[in-house]
């Protein structure tokens, strides 16, 4: 079977990857020339484990190359980017429909065509079936085309790509047979056959369920701030019930997924989709939360504070995935407030980014931004001895102990330093 997977990114490439490994011929199509060329060279161009090795076996091989342009093949699956639309925070559709409109001119009746990328619901039906009606293809006849949205973690995505569940939505029984034998190549959980517009809803949702619980953790650590109570012990203990989990609050929500999919549902019904709302705005809060309280820790602990160390950039610990991170919103809020930014993430190759020593020479606050394990265990040794004021905001909760002559604040004790 010959694939063609256009979009080679945290999802596309993986794809290809698995697909590769297991005996299909695949074509990968990306609009970047410069990953092109790496990725035809054997070098994957995201961090993930397992996924080097993987197209640098697959190109050796002759199972795998990439370009531009799409070529004939059995199946086609497309993997780009939606973003919202920030007028009215509906689903972008405009790459899918261009990838779509890129793979007419080499579609052949028989063929399959996957729509991967998280999508709102009714946009198969709507938006997608019609460019390939248009094109005179009978869908469930002569073309079969589906939705089947991925749900992996960033950091596991080889290894969830194969053993979680799928869900294949079909425009029609036989689209969703057709999309689900092409995904048994591989898959080892268990294939749901549904329609299009379930499958869509039911990615959607998923995401959404877990950005409405992290925003009411977050706006928990912010009632604890104001009146004064420990708000990870809170969490702890509230969490000693068999039927709570409350999540652990950060600094914003990142990723494509949940910053980005709960719009999908609130702008196809903004009068009812109240808490998805809400939730979206709490998460997108924390951001200021944290440069609000970030200042109020330095004017109590150092005021001359000029240089505050940003540890992380990445949304996902031990990732260099930076979609939607807040990171970016904190740094450029921190600065615009007068204060100078030193920034270290080894997990980026970016010649602005520094090393753990440059970032915290004459630095007044180490702010953690991201769960990397390398920020789990500090040289405390050289912090004291090369800050101006040796304080972390640990805004992830990762720090278990504090070390002697180093402050240490999150959002359990963070209400201690502002008030």
């Amino acid at each position: 079977m010959k694939i063609c997977i256009v979009g080679q990114g945290y999802i596309g490439l993986p794809t290809a990857a698995l697909f590769a490994k297991n005996g299909c011929e695949v074509l990968g199509v990306d609009v970047n020339e410069e990953i092109v060329k790496k990725l035809n060279q054997g070098i994957a161009h995201i961090e993930e484990p397992g996924i080097s090795d993987a197209i640098e076996n697959a190109v050796f091989k002759g199972h795998y190359h990439a370009s531009k342009i799409p070529e004939e093949a059995d199946t086609f699956i497309i993997t780009v980017p939606t973003p919202y639309v920030k007028e009215d925070l509906s689903c972008d559709l405009s790459y899918v429909i261009s990838a779509c409109e890129s793979i007419l001119p080499v579609l052949n009746k028989g063929n399959v065509v996957i729509i991967e990328s998280t999508i709102a619901p009714m946009s198969t039906d709507e938006v997608i079936k019609p460019i390939f009606e248009k094109a005179g293809f009978n869908i469930g006849e002569d073309l079969f085309l589906a939705h089947c949205p991925e749900r992996v973690l960033p950091g596991q995505i080889m290894e969830e790509l194969v053993n979680n569940n799928r869900i294949v939505g079909g425009i029609t029984e036989e689209c969703s047979h057709k999309a689900a034998d092409v995904y048994r190549t591989f898959v080892k959980g268990e294939i749901i056959e549904t329609e299009a517009k379930t499958a869509e809803l039911s990615k959607c949702m998923e995401n959404t369920f877990r950005d409405v619980n992290i925003a009411l953790a977050n706006e928990l650590a912010k009632i604890c701030a104001e009146i004064g109570v420990n708000a990870l012990d809170v969490i702890e203990m509230a969490n000693k019930h068999p039927r709570v989990n409350i999540h652990s609050p950060g600094p914003g929500v990142g990723g494509h997924c949940l910053a980005i999919d709960p719009y999908f549902i609130y702008a196809k019904a903004p009068d009812v989709a109240k808490i998805i709302k809400l939730a979206r705005d709490t998460n997108n809060s924390m951001p200021g939360f944290v440069i609000e309280n970030t200042g109020r820790i330095l004017a109590k602990l150092d005021k001359d504070a000029q240089k505050i160390s940003v540890f992380g950039v990445a949304y996902k610990g031990n990732t260099d995935d930076a979609r939607e991170s807040p990171a970016f919103e904190i740094i450029y809020g921190l600065r615009a407030a007068g204060y100078e930014v030193a920034i270290h993430d080894p997990h980026f190759d970016n010649p602005e980014y520094v090393s753990f020593e440059e970032a915290i020479k004459d630095s007044s606050l180490i702010l953690i931004l991201a769960d990397h394990d390398q920020f789990k265990d500090l040289d405390y040794e050289k912090i004291r001895k090369e800050m101006k004021t040796p304080i972390i905001f640990d805004t992830k909760n990762i720090l278990k102990e504090s070390d002697e002559g180093v402050e240490s604040i999150n959002f359990g004790n963070l209400y201690k330093f502002i008030h």
